[in-house]
């Protein structure tokens, strides 16, 4: 089996992590979680691969997009590789 395309690099408990925790998971898509350091100024692994400190970031190898803000994360995914069929959440 390979490595999943998706990695996310999330703090623990980070509730903007868990919301795009919980798109990866509804859409089934296997990822990576990296966890990363507690301290903003010592996250320089998120710095070299989305240009900030913040998380979520995530890298999308299948792709090549690398993104950090969970809005636009969940935007992506829904973008991606959400069903064309869906209504969007409209009940």
């Amino acid at each position: 089996m390979s490595d999943p395309e998706i990695t996310l690099y999330r703090l623990q408990a980070c509730p903007f992590c868990e919301r795009v925790v919980r798109k990866l998971e509804a859409y089934d898509l296997d990822y990576r979680s990296r966890f990363v350091e507690p301290m903003h100024s010592d996250r320089d692994v998120v710095k070299r691969i989305s240009g900030k400190r913040t998380v979520p970031a995530m890298v999308d190898e299948s792709t090549g997009v690398t993104m950090s803000e969970s809005a636009n994360i969940v935007d992506y995914l829904d973008r991606t590789y959400g069903d064309a069929d869906e209504t969007g959440g409209a009940a």
